[in-house]
């Protein structure tokens, strides 16, 4: 019932039964272990439903300019105690089109198109959802819409 003094609350005293810290610890602990399993199946679902909507979504081609390249890198890099490093990383590549009626959206490259169009590019871009599938660039002196 009362604990040592001496064992700064851990327990281990002649009284038996953990101390206050460590029940604190065995009661947080899951539920923190839950928050995380939670956020990280939400994120598994949240990206294999966006996947499949962009997969099912009908493939639209229009006349557009090339407005902008960006990329974005995630990843993480891991310090192991026999000093071997291991790290991951993934590059997403985004190309930004402008349409004929001045609309602007950002469109993920799956088809490995970032190094064959340069900004200024104009000609058809094919999307499927949030996904750049295929850009035709205009031969230069055809300029068809903008």
């Amino acid at each position: 019932m009362f604990s040592d003094p001496m064992d700064g609350g851990f327990g281990g005293g002649f009284g038996g039964g953990p101390g206050p810290v460590f029940e604190f610890i065995f009661n947080v602990f899951p539920i923190i272990f839950g928050i995380v399993f939670v956020f990280i199946l939400y994120t598994i679902i949240r990206s294999a439903v966006q996947h499949a909507k962009n997969a099912r979504a009908p493939r639209e081609s229009s006349y557009a300019r090339i407005i902008s390249k960006r990329t974005e890198v995630t990843g993480s890099s891991r310090n192991h105690h026999d000093h071997h490093n291991s790290s991951s990383s993934r590059t997403y590549y985004y190309i930004t089109l402008e349409f004929d009626n001045g609309e602007r959206k950002e469109y993920l490259d799956v088809k490995k198109l970032y190094g064959l169009v340069t900004e200024g590019d104009t000609g058809y871009a094919a999307v499927q959802g949030d996904w750049i599938v295929d850009f035709e660039r205009e031969l230069p002196g055809r300029q068809a819409g903008l």
